[in-house]
């Protein structure tokens, strides 16, 4: 594939799944609560994932137009352009998701440590948060190549996890799947898990190639089936094992077991070791990007200690809220950060931003 429609249609969508996969999505915790227990049964979870996807794709093709348009790659100058003062708004909820984000992979670190490997919790969590700042020192094209080769290795995983689930469980799956009725909560399960998942403020930095409005929207449109079919093949697997599954403090490790290949669940760990790096690299970087824009402006270049120095900050205080535990932190503190992201980001974008589209000449 040429490289730049690569990197104009396919990598704003990537490093945006990068970014969701994180300790949550990528163990299935954050899958089950969603779209199990919170959109009530199997049925209603395939129709609020089709929410959450649509919601990607509309709000990125409008969020990439408009920052294509106002020249604004990071975070802030977007906000600024967006909401002007009540920018800081979006930046106080931002830096509370990226505290809670940051302790869930590190969470999920240590639980992987312990149930697959068998080494201590804070060993898991040590490994992870070493890799995320180590990632982060190498800078953009650093975790371009690893955001895009990743989630490629990404995709093959789980498409093979998702027909050997299929292949040893497939008739339950189908039975599950029709076994509860559709319930009254799967629109605002699949809103709620879109609103604080909407990463795509965090993935500007790589539309500085885009120069029509049809590859922005283009790019937007890809943006949703990109982070969300990763998911569904997850979620699929999670309907054969309905209800117990919903119980579970790392449903892929339940999964894993259950298929019995020891080589399997050791690779598949790794990998998803590998998520929770991108994950809080992508957030640590969009932050360290404020920044770095911030000096811009003042036409004065970012020091080279500030990166590690933001991102050892920020990895200190998650690693510290990471000790609630993988389940609370999920059950809890994204549903409290979900409305102020709908309120401050995705309501204001799809009026204010669809009209200034729609005004702009």
């Amino acid at each position: 594939m040429n490289r730049s429609v690569f990197r104009r249609y396919l990598l704003p969508g990537l490093i945006f799944q990068s970014i969701v996969i994180g300790g949550g999505y990528g163990t299935g915790r954050e899958l089950v609560q969603f779209f199990l227990v919170d959109a009530q049964g199997p049925m209603g979870g395939l129709l609020a994932i089709g929410v959450s996807t649509a919601i990607f794709s509309i709000v990125s093709m409008v969020t990439f137009e408009l920052a294509r348009l106002w020249g604004a790659f990071d975070y802030r100058h977007f906000f600024q352009k967006l909401l002007g003062p009540g920018w800081r708004i979006f930046e106080g909820c931002y830096l509370g998701l990226l505290l809670i984000i940051l302790a869930v992979a590190a969470a999920a670190a240590g639980s992987i440590a312990q149930e697959t490997f068998g080494l201590e919790y804070w060993v898991g969590v040590g490994i992870v948060m070493l890799a995320v700042g180590g990632l982060v020192f190498g800078g953009n094209e650093s975790i371009e190549r690893f955001f895009s080769a990743w989630s490629i290795l990404l995709y093959g995983l789980y498409l093979v996890f998702f027909l050997w689930c299929l292949r040893s469980f497939g008739p339950l799956i189908s039975e599950n799947l029709s076994a509860e009725p559709i319930g009254t909560s799967w629109l605002i399960a699949g809103v709620s898990y879109a609103g604080y998942n909407l990463s795509a403020p965090f993935v500007l930095a790589t539309l500085r190639l885009h120069q029509t409005r049809r590859e922005t929207f283009i790019a937007g449109a890809l943006a949703g089936p990109l982070v969300m079919t990763p998911a569904l093949l997850f979620f699929l697997a999670t309907v054969g094992q309905y209800p117990q599954i919903t119980t579970a403090v790392v449903p892929a490790n339940d999964l894993l077991e259950i298929l019995g290949s020891r080589s399997f669940q050791v690779v598949f760990q790794v990998i998803l070791f590998g998520t929770l790096v991108e994950t809080g690299a992508g957030l640590i970087h969009a932050f360290n990007e404020r920044i770095s824009g911030l000096r811009a402006d003042e036409n004065k270049e970012l020091a080279s200690w500030v990166r590690p120095a933001v991102a050892v900050s920020l990895l200190a205080v998650a690693t510290f809220v990471s000790q609630f535990g993988l389940i609370d932190l999920i059950a809890r503190g994204y549903g409290t950060l979900t409305w102020g992201f709908i309120i401050v980001y995705v309501i204001p974008v799809l009026t204010v931003g669809v009209w200034k589209l729609r005004t702009h000449r």
